[in-house]
């Protein structure tokens, strides 16, 4: 059965791939599984079609014959259950890579979203200098906590997984900011996630969707 998923027309991290249709296009690209995306506007995001899928507004959705999801760690989770390849076969291994992926959504995306989030909507307030040091000492905690578990490993908890997938994404969105560099096992472990061949050709095919709408 053909799979469907949502993208944004033109996404706002301009090519950058932070977007969160990216950790469905990689799972699909590390599984070998083709897939159609279908381009939104910011407008048709909110329109009765698109929330018929997804109520809340967002991207990505995914379908599958009758089947529809939305929520990228659902899509993701969903991905690596129908497909081998992303979860370990072993019972244990393979509920130990559900927590962390768990973990990357419910603990280590949320305060670094709060910070984008503060940034962009919040950055012409007056209590903003006062808040965002309070938003960085929690990012930096749960990254010290994440780093002395990683320590020296390549993945999270054996092989690659799923699990990486997702806070590999999570963890690219401090990029830029310096924070990322404190902790170098860190930084190593999103280098080692982007250099697999299924990354760049993930991101390689959102990046020509943001090419072919800025030339327009």
């Amino acid at each position: 059965m053909a799979i469907t998923i949502t993208a944004f027309e033109r996404s706002p991290d301009r090519g950058r791939a932070l977007a969160r249709d990216m950790r469905v296009r990689w799972a699909l690209e590390e599984v070998g599984q083709p897939y159609d995306v279908r381009l939104l506007s910011f407008k048709a995001m909110k329109e009765p079609a698109h929330l018929a899928f997804q109520p809340f507004g967002q991207i990505p959705t995914y379908e599958e014959g009758d089947l529809a999801l939305f929520e990228s760690g659902a899509i993701v989770f969903h991905i690596a259950e129908r497909y081998p390849g992303l979860l370990p076969e072993d019972t244990n291994a393979r509920a130990r890579a559900i927590a962390w992926m768990f973990a990357a959504l419910n603990t280590i995306e949320p305060p670094i979203v709060d910070r984008e989030v503060a940034r962009f909507l919040e950055g012409d307030q007056p209590w903003y200098e006062q808040r965002l040091p309070m938003i960085d000492k929690r990012i930096r905690k749960r990254m010290r906590k994440l780093s002395d578990r990683l320590g020296d490993a390549d993945w999270l908890d054996g092989n690659f997984s799923a699990a990486d997938i997702l806070m590999v994404t999570v963890l690219r969105r401090l990029e830029g900011l310096g924070m990322l560099d404190e902790y170098p096992n860190l930084s190593a472990y999103v280098a080692r996630g982007k250099a697999r061949p299924a990354f760049k050709r993930a991101f390689d095919a959102q990046l020509a969707v943001f090419a072919a709408a800025s030339a327009d």
